[in-house]
């Protein structure tokens, strides 16, 4: 429920501030005070789109600042899912700069505007006579209807699993893609990971090859020094091990006059050792090294193949090739398991469907369910506002089942005749600006009982009625009053007088400037109100008695 409403710097409004009561707050005041502004503000904090011409004046920034009573209507998920403080008295604020920047706020944090219009949805419904363009929309249609059904909570469920059904739909297509391109590549894969794989590389294999090689290409080079280095070492009449040999036996022979002597003569053992030991690796080296004009052939065409691999694959190392090779491999896998994630998330999708399918049939009963008694209640209330010969009439249309959308697998259609002997039609093709007016008003007032919507707001609806018409409507506003708050904007006393509260709006100067202001009627000044309402500004006595009649 709305319980306070503050505006400052917005159009001709410089500063004022409204209280409103539980039940009927009726708003009057002459054409062009600013009553429809005001409602334009509190538009601003249910999440209205605004820019800085909602300014009065450049000097300083729009605020407008609505505090609400929600402990009644279990808006605790919002909060927690927004991550807003929860308040039982909640306050939805908006700043509007001199620049047309825009700020919301929810208890203080600031929101987004899609944050703060959620909320707004959830507890405000502006209905004016411009909006009679809605009940000929399919989702107004359906909404109302979802609203008699009180299913609410099952409307949220289908609509999760339907969004996470979409979800998984568009994987599918994007796998489905996938596959298809991954297909068109597999033998071009294949080929290439063959050829790799045929290869057989080996880690480290190229540095090996290219060192044989170069020993097979100088073999005969390397044989032949190696053969004089042996017989330099150990073969020849002055070989280097036959002289090292005599000189340790003569100095032998010195070991006992000088410990020096003795150690040198170590070193040269040593080196003696050392030298046989070098001299049998090279022999070794000697006979390991072959004059092999195939296997240097066969080498050479090893180091070929790599060489052409790592051109084409543009890689520098066998490592790289071997690295690639492992890549086309995975691709590969993954192509294959392709087929089984497809025909995994194929039977997801299936069972997801059955599932939405199911709970679709659920609300579809229960939409058929309420369709008689949204009729009669309508009808009955359109009797209560001077139409007695108009029907309204509700159809609804099952659409095929593999035809789900986000909310369900029904359409209805709203049907009207306001008078006898004509057939029944679309609403937009039957019904005149008044008898919009009114059903709309029928219709909005019974679905905001059912949706336990805290406050609705009529907006001068009553435009083309008068006489018993208005006091009938000023009755069911009442009645509906009670259930929730209404705030209406009128013109016509037959309703002003039902009203519980009643809020005057008037235009005031201030400093060669016209200011809108609002204040609250004591129970004279009503009664001079009503009175002026049905015989302008100087009522007779004879009005100011009809106005208290009025309000009894």
């Amino acid at each position: 429920m709305l319980t306070r409403l503050a505006i400052k710097n917005y159009t001709i409004i410089d500063e004022l501030g409204i209280s409103f009561s539980p039940g009927l707050n009726i708003i009057t005041g002459e054409t062009g005070a600013g009553k429809s502004i005001i409602i334009g503000a509190l538009g601003l904090i249910l999440g209205d789109r605004a820019d800085k011409k909602s300014l009065h004046t450049a000097a300083g920034k729009c605020v407008i600042e609505g505090s609400f009573q929600i402990a009644a209507y279990g808006l605790q998920d919002f909060f927690s899912a927004n991550d807003l403080d929860y308040d039982a008295e909640s306050t939805l604020r908006r700043e509007i700069t001199a620049e047309g920047k825009s700020r919301a706020f929810i208890n203080d944090t600031p929101v987004t505007l899609n944050q703060l219009k959620e909320l707004g949805e959830k507890l405000v419904d502006i209905h004016s006579q411009h909006q009679t363009r809605q009940l000929n929309t399919p989702a107004f249609q359906l909404m109302v209807v979802d609203s008699f059904a009180g299913h609410e909570k099952m409307l949220q469920e289908y609509g999760e699993k339907f969004r996470a059904y979409r979800k998984l739909e568009a994987r599918l297509e994007d796998l489905e893609e996938r596959a298809r391109t991954a297909r068109a590549e597999t033998d071009y894969l294949q080929f290439q990971f063959d050829e790799l794989e045929n290869a057989a590389l080996q880690p480290g294999e190229q540095e090996l090859l290219e060192q044989e090689m170069l020993r097979l290409t100088h073999a005969e080079e390397i044989k032949r020094s190696l053969s004089g280095i042996a017989y330099l070492l150990e073969e020849g009449e002055t070989a280097v091990t036959s002289q090292l040999k005599e000189a340790a036996r003569q100095l032998s022979s010195l070991e006992q006059y000088s410990h020096e002597i003795t150690q040198l003569n170590q070193r040269i053992n040593s080196a003696l050792i050392e030298l046989r030991d070098v001299s049998q690796e090279l022999d070794l080296i000697n006979e390991q090294t072959l004059l092999d004009e195939g296997r240097r052939q066969e080498v050479e065409e090893r180091i070929d193949r790599i060489y052409r691999l790592e051109q084409k694959h543009q890689c520098g190392s066998v490592e790289e090739l071997i690295a690639r090779r492992e890549g086309f491999n995975e691709r590969l896998n993954n192509i294959s398991h392709l087929d089984e994630e497809l025909e995994s998330l194929r039977r997801q999708l299936a069972g997801e469907r059955d599932a939405l399918t199911a709970l679709a049939r659920q609300l579809s009963a229960k939409r058929e369910a309420v369709i008689p008694g949204i009729e009669e209640q309508v009808n009955t209330l359109l009797r209560e506002t001077g139409m007695p010969d108009a029907r309204f009439k509700l159809t609804q249309e099952r659409l095929p089942e593999e035809a789900l959308r986000a909310t369900g697998i029904d359409q209805v259609h709203f049907l009207f005749s306001a008078n006898k002997g004509h057939g029944m039609a679309e609403i937009s093709k039957v019904a005149s600006g008044g008898e919009l007016s009114r059903l709309m008003f029928c219709i909005k007032g019974l679905a905001a009982r059912h949706t336990a919507l805290p406050t609705i707001i009529f907006d001068e609806i009553d435009t083309g009625i008068s006489g018993e018409v208005a006091l009938k409507v000023g009755k069911l506003m009442q009645d509906f009053s009670r259930h929730l708050q209404v705030i209406t904007i009128t013109h016509l006393p037959q309703i002003a007088g039902k009203g519980n509260t009643h809020y005057f709006v008037y235009k005031e100067s201030k400093a060669d400037a016209t200011f809108a202001n609002i204040r609250k009627l004591e129970e004279q000044e009503r009664i001079r109100e009503i009175a002026k309402m049905l015989s302008g500004d100087n009522p007779s006595p004879s009005a100011l008695k009809n106005a208290q009649e009025l309000l009894k």
